[in-house]
């Protein structure tokens, strides 16, 4: 399972209704921030989530509108006396510039919290045993950008009405079963797809901040359970659009039908559109369609 706090929707310029971008991810007891806008902490307490647990950030780009929030973060966090390490994940470009930001407040090589620096490359990034995380390239004008995609492997789990009825006792061979490995119980054999109930989980979260193209990602998003992806213009101002180096929302929507995903929630909204217009061009080629607000809360 996965669960999203949408901490920041906004595109460049914020609203009185939508932050700067920041998605929280939560999964098996692990806290992730991707992105940091300014102004991200408040959202934290806002939002409920608090800074419990929170010990890594991905960083889509090193945009301005991305990163501002980490300063305050780390301030925050070194009045509360953290002792955990802040793991910041990004490209080389992109930590480069929140490496410099920190030392033009706290010094070279200083932070009011321990910080360990991550450059990503295509792959994976993270193998936490219950999910793992890997990224891939992504282009936005000139940012060595990246999205990710968090994954939860496919489980089969001992059924104990199974268990009971053909003596398995508690113990070892109860893991070896749940390993795959068959076991001999008083001279019987016993076959793990005895007591192993259907496959379960598999569940696929793909996050793809700013992008002037999906040209290449399908391989990356195909099949997810959830697309989180940027729609900052309309299909009108493509033009514009291709200029920012954003996509339209029915470029998402139409990346979104051709990857095979389950549902497509959009961010990074600007406000020189309502998000009804949005909502209303995406859903003509992908109907499971949404539009992230601040504070929504998604389970996968």
């Amino acid at each position: 399972m996965f669960a999203l706090t949408f901490l920041g929707t906004s595109a460049s310029v914020p609203s009185v209704e939508r932050n700067h971008p920041a998605l929280l991810v939560e999964a098996a007891g692990k806290r992730i921030l991707v992105d940091c806008g300014e102004g991200t902490q408040r959202q934290l307490l806002r939002s409920g989530a608090g800074f419990r647990r929170l010990d890594r950030i991905l960083l889509t780009h090193g945009h301005l509108d991305h990163v501002l929030g980490i300063p305050g973060l780390f301030s925050t966090l070194g009045l509360r006396q953290t002792s955990d390490v802040m793991t910041v994940h990004a490209g080389p470009g992109t930590l480069d510039i929140v490496v410099r930001m920190l030392a033009g407040l706290w010094g070279a090589g200083r932070a009011p919290i321990p910080v360990a620096f991550a450059p990503l490359t295509e792959g994976q990034v993270i193998d936490a045993g219950d999910f793992t995380i890997d990224c891939f390239p992504v282009r936005h004008r000139d940012t060595d950008s990246f999205g990710f995609s968090i994954q939860s492997p496919v489980r089969r789990h001992l059924l104990p009405e199974r268990l009971a009825s053909l003596s398995v006792p508690d113990g070892p061979m109860r893991g070896e079963l749940a390993a795959g490995r068959p076991v001999v119980i008083a001279g019987r054999t016993i076959d793990p797809e005895d007591v192993l109930g259907p496959p379960g989980g598999g569940r696929k979260l793909v996050v793809v901040g700013d992008t002037e193209t999906t040209d290449g990602l399908s391989r990356h998003a195909a099949d997810a359970d959830m697309l989180v992806i940027e729609a900052t213009f309309l299909d009108r101002d493509a033009a514009t659009a291709r200029d920012y180096g954003h996509l339209t929302a029915t470029e998402a929507a139409s990346f979104a039908a051709a990857s095979n995903v389950k549902q497509l929630v959009l961010v990074h909204m600007s406000g020189r559109y309502e998000d009804e217009q949005i909502l209303a061009e995406a859903t003509k080629v992908f109907p499971n369609t949404r539009i992230a607000a601040d504070f929504d809360h998604i389970v996968i």
